[in-house]
């Protein structure tokens, strides 16, 4: 786990290494075990690698970044770990390929000379990196399949660069950073973020995941990225409900196992849910003999509390726990710390409880942990989807299966039958029809503290975007919605404060039920195997858990997760939080007396407590750091 710098320059840019230094600084929490850079002359122009290293597998010095082939044709900087190395690399050496290490590293830029970029699909871990063909003058850039691993990237002609982390692509930059507007917008009114390839940073992308992109050095174009893996809502399975039970439990098994390949001490994030609960159960099943320490955050004297459940998966496994309670004043406390780690806005409190987790790692002397991150959506979780899945049954005909369906959905804790009709209301209604519903519930898209008619001039579209819908997504619109939550809307911004705040203290985070084996395997069943007719979430992998997790934590109805009292939390420090949005008068978009007016309101409750309180006070803190 590391950090990657680097570009191309052409012809005489100056300072290029200066810049390189303080990118890599930039990201030294990322990698405090080693560092390297070089600069190499190519096609009348500089092309730069730079690396940062966090220890974990080959722990000596032979894993140095950058890393070339014995020819010196081909040079790397790597991002992640590839937890199959090992079989990657017995297969490569039956062709005559000699290792030098016993780093992943190696395996992987010989497994891309071997095989191209059909070596991807083989690859089962998280990564980003960028190779450099000497011979054909190019650079590539690959993100791994769900974008576990961040890339970073901005392009003019003549000018690429790239970094794990945007305050290390900043470093890069000549010129001072401008705030993308249309992104605050989606941000502020729509809490979308990490949704597309466009950053709070005008002219800074993402490299989406499952993608790749070649510089040609000669030229200096860059081409559009270009997808490797194109997963497909089509059902590609006729497994039994039975042998698919069997199937999932034996390639969650394997995740693990492979998950746990580790030079230095590893550990468990755990919720108490099902997810964490089963990524901790399941590493007790494949090694019965090492020890486990779990991590978990503790919403003391709150009904958002899992004390509970966390206290019993450590005494079913025997595992050393470690658990901590967090407030009001120690947000306070951490925020710029977590806002400038994270780099861009991001959602919720809840991010805080993930920051101090694995803080307490750190300081618990562990450098690995496992996560349940991505489980629901692989296995659409959270409330089951319901306006998606009745979709679904009417577009098959299913008519009475609908009506049963939401019947029985509504009987789970926190559901209500009408709430599975208005999200499929949601789902079809026109696009003016949605404003409107929008606006009737007191979500405007043009709020009074915004300045909706500057940004209106300024070319910011003052709307939701909501997902399409594909026709080869009839009659599975749930598994068209998990394939969009992969790459848009969902999992990458919880990817992106997982690999932030991880890294903030020189943890790898782990998460084994992201591999392309599963990914292909759960999308490919029936839908009715992910959401049973009775409502049930996850039901195939609560299945195949049964006799590794204990009954009474599958059979949980209800869902928290690191979730945080956020509420008292806001309204204990509402001063300093006011004090704060004062900011808010720097922002040129922003009226700055109606936020304080709605936050002043928010706080004697005259108005609904929501999130949008959060979101205000994370971008203003954002705002000041980079201008």
């Amino acid at each position: 786990m590391c950090g990657i710098v680097g570009g191309y320059w052409k012809g005489a840019e100056q300072g290029v290494e200066g810049r390189l230094d303080a990118a890599l600084r930039r990201m030294h929490h990322r990698g405090p075990d080693d560092k390297g850079f070089e600069l190499n002359n190519a096609s009348n122009g500089i092309v730069a690698l730079g690396h940062t290293r966090l220890s974990i597998i080959d722990l000596s010095s032979a894993g140095h970044q950058p890393m070339y082939s014995g020819d010196g044709r081909y040079a790397i900087v790597f991002n992640g770990e590839i937890y199959n190395y090992r079989e990657l690399r017995e297969e490569l050496r039956t062709t005559g390929v000699q290792f030098h290490s016993d780093s992943d590293t190696e395996v992987l830029l010989q497994a891309w000379i071997a095989w191209g970029e059909r070596c991807l699909a083989r690859l089962q871990g998280m990564f980003a990196f960028v190779i450099h063909d000497r011979h054909a003058e190019t650079l590539t850039c690959v993100r791994d399949a769900f974008g576990i691993k961040p890339f970073f990237y901005t392009w003019s002609p003549g000018r690429f660069a790239f970094a794990s982390e945007l305050p290390a692509l900043l470093a890069l930059l000549p010129n001072k950073p401008k705030v993308d507007w249309q992104r605050s917008y989606d941000y502020l009114v729509n809490a979308d973020y990490d949704s597309q390839a466009r950053t709070f940073i005008e002219g800074t992308y993402h490299l989406p995941p499952a993608h790749k992109m070649v510089l040609d050095l000669k030229s200096g174009m860059l081409a559009e990225p270009a997808p490797w893996w194109r997963p497909s809502p089509v059902q590609a399975s006729s497994l039994t409900f039975a042998q698919a039970t069997e199937a999932v439990r034996e390639q969650f098994l394997d995740n693990v196992r492979l998950h746990l390949r580790s030079d230095v001490p590893l550990g468990a994030a755990l919720s108490g849910g099902i997810d964490s609960s089963a990524v901790v159960c399941a590493m007790r099943h494949v090694d019965p003999e090492s020890p486990i320490h779990t991590f978990s955050f503790i919403a003391d004297g709150s009904p958002l509390s899992e004390e509970h459940w966390v206290d019993q998966i450590n005494a079913h496994v025997g595992a050393t726990p470690h658990k901590f309670v967090a407030t009001g004043d120690e947000l306070v406390r951490d925020l710029d710390d977590m806002i400038r780690v994270q780099g861009e806005p991001f959602g919720s409190t809840s991010i805080y409880a993930q920051y101090r987790v694995f803080q307490k790692a750190k300081e618990s002397g562990i450098t690995v942990t496992l996560d349940g991150q991505g489980a629901d959506e692989l296995l659409a979780g959270y409330s089951g989807y319901p306006g998606l899945r009745l979709l679904s049954l009417l577009e098959s005909g299913q008519v009475g299966e609908a009506m049963a369906f939401a019947r029985r959905w509504s009987q789970w804790p926190g559901r209500r039958q009408r709430h599975a009709w208005m999200h499929l209301m949601q789902l079809v209604m026109p696009e003016c029809l949605y404003d409107m519903a929008k606006g009737a519930m007191g979500n405007s898209n043009s709020p009074a503290w915004l300045k909706a008619d500057m940004l209106r001039e300024s070319g910011v579209n003052l709307r939701e975007a909501r997902h399409g819908m594909r026709q080869d997504g009839r009659g599975r619109r749930v598994i068209e919605r998990l394939l969009s939550s992969l790459r848009h809307r969902g999992l990458p911004e919880l990817l992106r404060h997982a690999d932030r705040n991880s890294m903030r203290f020189s943890v790898e985070s782990r998460v084994p039920f992201l591999t392309l084996p599963m990914a292909e395997l759960l999308l490919g069943l029936p839908e009715h195997y992910l959401i049973s007719p009775a409502g049930e979430t996850k039901s195939v992998f609560r299945a195949a858990m049964r006799g590794i997790v204990p009954d009474h934590v599958l059979d949980r109805k209800d869902k928290i997760g690191f979730a945080t009292p956020e509420k008292e939390w806001l309204m204990n420090v509402s001063p300093m939080i006011r004090e704060w949005l004062r900011s808010s008068e720097e922002i040129p978009f922003l009226q700055h007396a109606r936020l304080l007016e709605s936050f002043d309101e928010i706080m004697a409750g005259r108005r609904p407590f929501s999130w949008q309180v959060w979101r205000w006070v994370n971008y203003c803190r954002w705002y000041q750091m980079v201008n």
